[in-house]
């Protein structure tokens, strides 16, 4: 391992054997052609996909979480990450592209981990997860709303979204909140990440579920996207 990746390792108590296992996530997205991301150098990776992952642990709800759901997978991150640095963790990983969920099995394969899984599909029909998860986490997925909107019937009551963003605008975090009001999701939360090398405004958005999901929800697919949940409706 890098010294880098051997201090985020210590930082977060990433035991050795799962370290090794974020390393073997690195080599595969620098060796795969068909990895998903536009990060492929190992040693960018460190901070871009590595330390930007673990970052969510200082979200208590998501530290604390055991069943995990990672929406719009596409390579991985979060939750790979997640899943190879606890492995108590229990993580699911949802992704429509089947280019890229067949990336995500070889990913999870080279890691050599047990406690992560695909599923291969929209995340509004995946009935299998409503009402389940302590947390869902995303990165660079969609709009607060929209996310709201994909996380709301996966969740528990008292789980937890985790949206991985630059700092949203005020327009983008006031439909974040109305759809979490409509979806029975309490308002966001901002949690600031300590700025780093090609992150230095990176915020965490939490948002808690409170209540029961209305009739309607989820929606069929595509519609969260084609007409998302507005302050201003």
């Amino acid at each position: 391992m890098t010294p880098a990746l051997d201090a985020l390792a210590a930082q977060w108590g990433v035991a050795p054997g799962r370290a090794d296992a974020l390393k073997a996530l690195l080599d595969l997205l620098a060796s795969d052609d068909t990895a998903p991301t536009a990060v492929r150098d190992p040693v960018r990776g460190v901070g871009a996909h590595v330390a930007d992952a673990l970052s969510g642990l200082a979200v208590p709800e998501l530290a604390g979480a055991v069943e995990v759901a990672d929406v719009g997978a596409g390579a991985g991150i979060p939750g790979l990450v997640l899943a190879a640095a606890r492995p108590r963790m229990r993580l699911v990983e949802i992704e429509s592209a089947h280019r890229k969920c067949t990336f995500l099995e070889r990913a999870i394969a080279s890691m050599g981990i047990d406690n992560a899984a695909v599923v291969c599909g929209r995340v509004e029909e995946w009935a299998a997860g409503r009402d389940r998860f302590d947390a869902v986490t995303a990165r660079a997925v969609a709009p607060l709303a929209v996310l709201v909107e994909y996380a709301a019937p996966l969740l528990r009551e008292g789980g937890a979204l985790v949206a991985w963003k630059g700092r949203a605008g005020l327009d983008e975090e006031a439909d974040g909140d109305a759809a979490a009001a409509t979806l029975g999701l309490g308002p966001g939360r901002v949690q600031p990440v300590p700025p780093r090398a090609g992150a230095c405004r990176r915020n965490l958005y939490v948002y808690l579920r409170v209540g029961s999901l209305p009739n309607g929800f989820p929606r069929r697919p595509g519609i969260a996207r084609k007409r998302p949940l507005r302050a201003s409706t």
